[in-house]
């Protein structure tokens, strides 16, 4: 996935041997699969990326600003709406997540201290005290400093460690998919959680967008097997024609909404970056900057400890680590679940509660600015539950 690969490319400036294992095979690494998904970056996330030289790597023409975002509540006049400021261009930047993980790869391909063992898996991890070992499926055995898992929401690393997560099965799942219109998007998205289902809309280069439909999983079936004329006069009415008649362009894909979060990110010579530490609810769109946040922590502090000479997998340094990450993604991921779960009830008690969140969030300023700057992460010190 991209953390792991944005956290060997945070090691190319350096002298230390990194060896990256990746279960899919080579060619899947170099040009990587579309899979509908776009990845919005903060301007935090930005500047990491420019940071390990990824950013310049990517096709400005796969860049789309992000200039406004508006939520609305079911089919009320209720409305919550963010614009760029003076001080920053736009919200954030979309990309699309296979060509983030394309730019990575080029990146850190011909680098001397990093080797790429891809077909393979981690059968087990042998934590002692100066130095853990590895057992690869390829029942090869390599000793190393540290572990570092970054193998989805469900790892298995995270498992063979003993390490616990708390788990939400939400029950239903994100429909993805690119649709072009006749109306301009003006570089705002579109978020409405409307009764019965969640539609997001992605602007993205020219009168294209990216769709995103959350239903119940008993409705997947028959939306991703619609014919693509009956469904592109659904989304059209799910956005009132407000961007005139919408036409798919490429393929729907399906992906069940699980959230995560580990009780703890370190174990002995090891630590979780990425899905692996918290898979979030898309909503907020955080799931990526906050993986790529992690990943930039642990891996400054272990190349400050290297130019130190001390001991990279150290407790002191992977319980810095956590204290650094752990607190801020709690408050991102309970928060946001706690978001989903109001604005999407659609029970009678909780639409008109729903109506006044949006409302004192829309009308007092200090509350909207919070929020703008924990979206746009522009201000660090500074944080919201959003």
């Amino acid at each position: 996935g991209p953390i792991g690969l944005s956290f060997a490319c945070s090691f190319l400036d350096s002298n230390l041997k990194i060896l990256l294992i990746e279960k899919s095979n080579i060619d899947l690494l170099k040009n990587p699969k579309n899979d509908g998904r776009e990845v919005a970056i903060t301007h935090s996330s930005l500047k990491i990326l420019k940071k390990i030289k990824v950013w310049g790597l990517i096709d400005k023409n796969d860049i789309s600003a992000l200039n406004k975002a508006k939520v609305f509540d079911g089919n009320s006049s209720s409305l919550l709406d963010f614009q760029a400021n003076d001080s920053i261009k736009s919200l954030g930047y979309l990309v699309p997540n296979f060509q983030i993980k394309k730019a990575f790869y080029q990146r850190l391909s011909n680098a001397k201290n990093i080797d790429i063992l891809t077909d393979t898996l981690v059968n087990d991890i042998d934590a002692k005290t100066n130095h853990s070992e590895v057992t690869l499926s390829n029942k090869d055995k390599v000793k190393v400093d540290l572990v570092v898992a970054a193998d989805s929401r469900f790892s298995a690393m995270r498992s063979k460690m003993g390490i616990s997560s708390f788990m939400e099965d939400f029950a239903k799942t994100m429909i993805v998919t690119k649709m072009e219109h006749k109306l301009s998007h003006q570089n705002t998205a579109l978020e409405i959680f409307d009764y019965g289902k969640t539609l997001a809309l992605l602007p993205l280069a020219g009168n294209s967008s990216s769709i995103v439909l959350t239903v119940k999983n008993s409705q997947v079936k028959e939306i991703i097997e619609m014919k693509n004329s009956d469904f592109n006069e659904f989304i059209t009415n799910c956005f009132k024609s407000k961007l005139g008649k919408m036409t798919q362009k490429y393929e729907r894909y399906s992906y069940p909404l699980i959230s995560v979060h580990a009780k703890t990110f370190i174990a002995e010579r090891f630590a979780l970056i990425g899905d692996a530490a918290v898979g979030m609810h898309p909503v907020t769109a955080h799931g990526f900057n906050l993986g790529l946040r992690g990943q930039d922590i642990l891996a400054d502090l272990i190349k400050q400890a290297k130019i130190n000479n001390q001991d990279i997998g150290s407790k002191h340094l992977l319980k810095t680590f956590e204290k650094k990450q752990i607190y801020f993604t709690k408050l991102m991921f309970f928060g946001t679940n706690g978001i989903v779960a109001l604005f999407t009830n659609d029970k009678s008690f909780a639409k008109p509660i729903r109506k006044i969140v949006l409302k004192l969030a829309q009308r007092l300023p200090p509350i909207k600015k919070l929020i703008t700057n924990q979206l746009t992460q522009t201000n660090k010190k500074r944080f919201s539950i959003f």
